[in-house]
This record gives structure tokens, C-alpha cells and sequence, in this order.
């Protein structure tokens, strides 16, 4: 696969792809926000085993996540959650680029990737878990191949770059993907991932969600080129896709995964999207956001784009929005009941999952607080002390 001065992806084959001008590059899109199949000769490859009834079933995963998302607003504003990342408007960029994913394939996220979750097949109540504030973290990773999300901003691309270095050494071809926002940038972590990533050629995907905002601050105010530039900066070449194209953020994550598992190494991709709710449901978006600019990405909407692709092709049936409608009521039902329903954490669990074994100070802060709960009249407090005895 090659790249052009400027360091964008090029090719015209299977081995790549360019789109690229002058020092920045263009939009990769296959889908217009009015439902048209844009025939693209360097991507269309990567998406040609896309069926009628694939498409279908994205069209599933964007309406299911978002009513995920949804759902999950509605407990927190009801005090079911402490706090919730919204991702509506993001569905696209989550789904288009997990389904390109190889199950061996490992994932190292932030906060708001709760629909990469769902296609890698995360329990619906460990999705909620960490913000209803039962658990240090929501699942275990080692069933999905997915690292419980990371809150502090673009430190998981260390961790990706990390296992990719392990996937090198090991001499597998499985592939280390990491999904960030436009703010994360900003972030040493970022950066210092990506030096790594570039000097050692490790298999790493850097999937950039660029939703405009960094919780209140503009991506022009901390960028004034495009985020995809940034990465040539560290010889690691890149694509800039329509985030809410589904299609083109598949074919773009196919390119890069490609790449990797063919010893090119890193790739960024900037997936350029809106986030259209708030930061976090802590966060009031109309103090700073100019409602105009929620208008015109409202027209850009990734699931009514695919919904008019389907219309076109004759695929919308009644049928079909009846079943999508009744898998989406379904899930959500029941990460409903699973959160509602979730048992309240024993004080003293927050000792638990700490060390992988027996460590004597860990164990001597557990027995003070068990005194300490005990004074009380705790009973977990007086049990613990009775089973140290």
C-alpha cells in the first residue's frame, strides 16, 4: 500500500486506497445524506460483499444502538444512572467500523463506544453497569476482546499501541483499534501513542470519532488543519471518511485493518460526525452550541441516510421496520430491567478485583474499614470481622 507525499493512504487497488488534495484530504463517501449509492472506484472494493440483507441488518444496529442510547438518557434523567455519554448522531462510525472487525481483533475504547460494545456483543447490563455505579468497570474483556472503556481522555491509545506491539512480537495478524474523539488530540497520550505506533510500525488503527466538539470547546479552536493531518505529522498515513456514512467508515476501516495485517502499520482515521446530544447528560450543549448548526447536521443523520438508501432499493418494506422496531423496544426492555434490577454492591467489594493476589496491605485496609462499618452496627462490617477470626 502506498502513500503520497502528504502521507495519505494511496492506491487504486485492493492494497489501498486515495483520497487526497492538496494538504488536506477529501470526505470519503459512498452514501449521500439523501439515500444515494455514490459509486467510488477505489472503495467500492471494500464493501462489495455488502448484501441487500447486510445492509438490512446495519440499518438493525444503527436503530437498536440508538435506542441504547436513548434508553439509557431516559434512566439517567429518571436517576437510574449517575451519568450517561451520549452518542446519538455518532451511530454510523461505531457500527461501520466494528462489523469490519475480526473477532481476534482487539479493542481499546473510550466512554461513549457503547455501540461498538453491542456489535462485539457486550451483555446488555454491563453496557449501564459502571454508570449506575455497581462496578469498577463493566465486563470482562477477555470474553469480547474489548477493554472495559477508558475515562480518562486517549490513554487507551497507549494501551492499543502497547498490544499491538505484543500482536508484533507474537507474529500474529490480528489487529489493535482504538477509538477516541477530536478533543483526545489535544492529549499527550495521543501523541506519545502515535510516535511509538509509527517507530516500531505496530499493527494499530487510530479511529478518530471528530463529532466537532470537545465537551464546550469547537475542534477549529484546537485544530486549524484537518485532524487527519495531524497524523502525518508522524509518518503514519491516513483517511478522512464521513463518519455518518456507515458504508464509507466500513470501507475505510477495511483499508486500514488491511494494512496492518500486512505489516504496513498504523493508520488513522479521522471519521467526521456531530455529536448532536450533550458531553455527558451533565452537560447542557445550548450554553455554547449554536442551534442552527443542530439543524443542519440533523439532515445528515446516519440511519435516515441508510433508510433511504434502503427505500431506493425497494428493501423498506413494512415488514422490515417492524422487525427492526420490535429488536429495538426488545433490547432496550431489557437493559432496562437489568439495571433496575442490578444488586446494590456490598461495601466492602470496592477491595475486590483490586490485586490478582493475596496482598497484606490491601488486606489490613479491608479489616480497618470492616471495624470501622462494624462500629456502626454494619452487618457486612461485623461479618467480615468474624471470618478474619
Amino acid at each position: 500500500m502506498s502513500t503520497d507525499e502528504a502521507g495519505h493512504i494511496g492506491a487504486g487497488s485492493r492494497n489501498g486506497a486515495r483520497s487526497t488534495q492538496g494538504a488536506g484530504q477529501n470526505l470519503v463517501q459512498l452514501i449521500t445524506p439523501a439515500g444515494e449509492r455514490i459509486s467510488h472506484p477505489e472503495f467500492d472494493f471494500w464493501v462489495k460483499d455488502v448484501s441487500d440483507e447486510q445492509l438490512c441488518s446495519l440499518y438493525e444496529d444503527l436503530t437498536v444502538i440508538r435506542r441504547i442510547d436513548v434508553e439509557a438518557t431516559a434512566l439517567q434523567r429518571q436517576g437510574e444512572l449517575a451519568l450517561w455519554p451520549p452518542l446519538l448522531g455518532q451511530e454510523a462510525a461505531q457500527v461501520g467500523s466494528a462489523r469490519a472487525l475480526r473477532e481476534d481483533d482487539y479493542i481499546f475504547s473510550s466512554y461513549r463506544e457503547n455501540g461498538v460494545a453491542y456489535c462485539r456483543g457486550v451483555d446488555l447490563t454491563d453496557l449501564v453497569r459502571v454508570w449506575r455505579g455497581n462496578a469498577s468497570s463493566g465486563w470482562d474483556p477477555a470474553t469480547v476482546n474489548m477493554a472495559t472503556p477508558q475515562i480518562i481522555i486517549g490513554a487507551q491509545t497507549l494501551h492499543a499501541t502497547g498490544f499491538a506491539m505484543g500482536i508484533q512480537n507474537d507474529g500474529a495478524d490480528s489487529v489493535a483499534i482504538t477509538y477516541f474523539g477530536d478533543g483526545a488530540t489535544s492529549e499527550g497520550d495521543v501523541n506519545e501513542a502515535m510516535v511509538f505506533a509509527a517507530s516500531y510500525q505496530v499493527p494499530v488503527v487510530f479511529f478518530c470519532t471528530n463529532n466537532h466538539w470537545a465537551i464546550s470547546e469547537p475542534v477549529r479552536l484546537q485544530s486549524h488543519i484537518q485532524l487527519a493531518d495531524r497524523a502525518t505529522g508522524f509518518g503514519i498515513p491516513s483517511l478522512r471518511v464521513d463518519g455518518n456514512d456507515v458504508l464509507a467508515v466500513m470501507a475505510a476501516t477495511r483499508v486500514a485493518l488491511d494494512r496492518a495485517r500486512r505489516g504496513g502499520g498504523p493508520t488513522f482515521i479521522e471519521a467526521v460526525s456531530y455529536r448532536m446530544g450533550p458531553h455527558t447528560t451533565a452537560d447542557d450543549p445550548t450554553r455554547y452550541r449554536d442551534p442552527n448548526e443542530l439543524e443542519d447536521w440533523s439532515a445528515k443523520d446516519p440511519i435516515t441516510r441508510v433508510a433511504a438508501l434502503l427505500d431506493r432499493k425497494g428493501l423498506l418494506t413494512d415488514d422490515l421496520e417492524q422487525r427492526v422496531k420490535g429488536k429495538a423496544d426488545a433490547v432496550a426492555k431489557e437493559m432496562r430491567s437489568g439495571c433496575i434490577s442490578m444488586p446494590d454492591p456490598e461495601p466492602l467489594d470496592v477491595f475486590k478485583h483490586v490485586y490478582s493476589t493475596p496482598n497484606s496491605w490491601l488486606d489490613r485496609q479491608q479489616d480497618h474499614y470492616a471495624r470501622y462499618l462494624a462500629s456502626f452496627g454494619d452487618p457486612a462490617g461485623a461479618a467480615s470481622q468474624e471470618g478474619a477470626r
